[in-house]
């Protein structure tokens, strides 16, 4: 019964809290040490695609990762700017760490907070459940997809080709910031974390 309560209570917006910060902080940190990881990946996965044409996919493989940050805050903390907040720490972290792509990868976390953030706000930060994450995940892929249509050169790509990045894009997402969020948040659930 008190698991019940305690999920109900945490399913509504929170407020800002020092404790909340500094969760927020510990998410950034730790997923700014993945993002950074995930260059070294990237790297080999479009030297090992590039033989059979399939490089931009890379990207588009990983993209999940580099983006679990926003929907993991935003479903963690349920605060206003918060899942943007998130993301945007996660890429300062990698900048910081020496990330391939060096202060470019400040504007891919801001790109990817704006994402991540919109499908919050569409469910007017009232909905934390599969609504709200899928909103999420929805609103990261196009927002982001859009960005490397621009950034990346993909407007240049065939229809077909399109279609299969976004879809690769799609799945990534889905998987990491929507699988993997609700393992963790089930995760810290059981072992009441959000009553301390």
């Amino acid at each position: 019964m008190e698991n019940k309560t305690q999920t109900s209570n945490h399913q509504h917006q929170s407020k800002w809290t020092l404790r909340n910060i500094i969760l927020i902080a510990l998410i950034a940190i730790f997923c700014g040490i993945i993002f950074w990881g995930i260059g070294f990946l990237y790297t080999a996965l479009t030297v090992a695609l590039t033989p059979i044409g399939a490089a931009p996919f890379a990207n588009d493989i990983l993209m999940g990762l580099w983006c679990m940050a926003g929907p993991l805050t935003g479903f963690l903390i349920r605060t206003a700017g918060s899942a943007f907040l998130g993301e945007f720490l996660g890429a300062a972290v990698e900048v910081f760490l020496g990330g391939q792509w060096g202060a470019g990868a400040f504007i891919s976390g801001l790109v990817q907070g704006v994402g991540s953030e919109l499908g919050f706000t569409l469910t007017g930060y009232k909905r934390y459940d599969w609504v709200s994450l899928n909103a999420s995940i929805l609103t990261t892929v196009v927002v982001t997809f859009a960005w490397d249509m621009y950034k990346n050169g993909y407007n240049k790509f065939a229809l077909p080709l399109l279609i299969g990045l976004f879809v690769t894009r799609y799945i990534s997402t889905f998987i990491f910031g929507g699988i993997l969020t609700k393992m963790i948040v089930k995760l810290l659930d059981r072992s009441n974390a959000f009553s301390l």
